[in-house]
């Protein structure tokens, strides 16, 4: 068995929020318990494989910045015996219930209810086990789109940019019968996805691609897109706004994700400036989802 490492802090409670969207691209799991002497909760990371110290430093930094954490932060990351943690912290874990969507892990056996959209993922070296507000965000929004689409305007082609585990691309897949382009520049997040893609049979309508965004000329000749999901970090979101708009189809929809409530202002603001305007919103904690529509 692999080793596994264990990332150590102690936040205050405001800032689990900031610091679980961060590292989530890391995979893993995340375990928090209750408050210290001192006030703080322990919050720890359970990593397959660490990220380089000075990687880690800039996490950590930008963690610090979007939870407004002004004192800097002690960390420890450690190397833990062979035992498989990722494993062992799922089984307690139950499912997460996002509108129609059922998301769970492989130790969750129960058929799920009748209508609901089960979509079967496990904690790994990919962003996106559907347990933080920005996915559940994002599955809110989609189930409302499918909702209000009349049958015969089929949502199609589909593109999520910055895929991680492609829990967003195989919600999309289970919804409507749909071609989903679905990229990201991590090869082991693609290498994850494919295999999520097959454990919820739906690897025949969707596409994976180890890609560089835009800027990679594959994404850019499988649009104009009906839909684009993009659930990542504002800076990235407000960087290719005039990329989602150039390869949006006349009257698509954007689905943004992964910004902070108190970050809309300046997300909203370079997609208006794009040509886009604000459908809907969905605020879950601090946490903000913006569905936007094009010209």
């Amino acid at each position: 068995m692999s080793a596994t490492y264990c990332l150590t802090l102690s936040l205050p409670a405001q800032a689990l929020d900031a610091f679980e969207a961060v590292f989530e691209p890391l995979g893993g799991a995340i375990v928090t318990s209750g408050r210290d002497a001192e006030g703080l909760v322990p919050w720890q990371l359970y990593l397959a494989a660490p990220p380089e110290p000075d990687e880690l430093d800039r996490l950590v930094e930008l963690a610090c910045e979007v939870a407004d954490l002004r004192t800097p932060l002690i960390f420890s990351l450690d190397r833990l015996p062979d035992i498989d943690w990722v494993a062992e912290s799922q089984k307690s874990l139950p499912p997460i219930v996002a509108g129609r969507f059922r998301i769970r892990g492989s130790h969750v056996t129960e058929p799920a209810p009748p209508g609901a959209l089960d979509l079967l993922i496990d904690a790994n070296a990919a962003f996106g086990t559907g347990r933080h507000e920005t996915t559940h965000g994002c599955l809110l929004a989609l189930q409302d789109i499918a909702r209000r689409r009349p049958p015969n305007r089929p949502v199609t082609p589909v593109l999520d940019m910055g895929c991680g585990s492609g829990v967003l691309a195989m919600a999309a897949a289970k919804l409507w019968p749909c071609r989903v382009l679905a990229v990201d520049n991590d090869a082991p997040s693609i290498c994850v996805a494919a295999e999520n893609l097959k454990a919820n049979g739906v690897a025949d309508a969707v596409t994976l691609l180890l890609a560089d965004g835009f800027r990679d000329a594959r994404v850019r000749r499988a649009g104009p897109y009906q839909l684009i999901l993009a659930n990542i970090l504002a800076e990235p979101l407000c960087r290719m706004a005039e990329d989602v708009r150039r390869h949006l189809a006349p009257g698509g929809l954007v689905v943004l994700s992964g910004l902070l409530t108190t970050q809309e202002r300046q997300v909203l603001a370079r997609y208006r400036a794009a040509g886009l305007t604000l459908v809907t919103r969905y605020r879950l904690a601090e946490w903000s989802t913006l569905v936007l529509r094009g010209g």
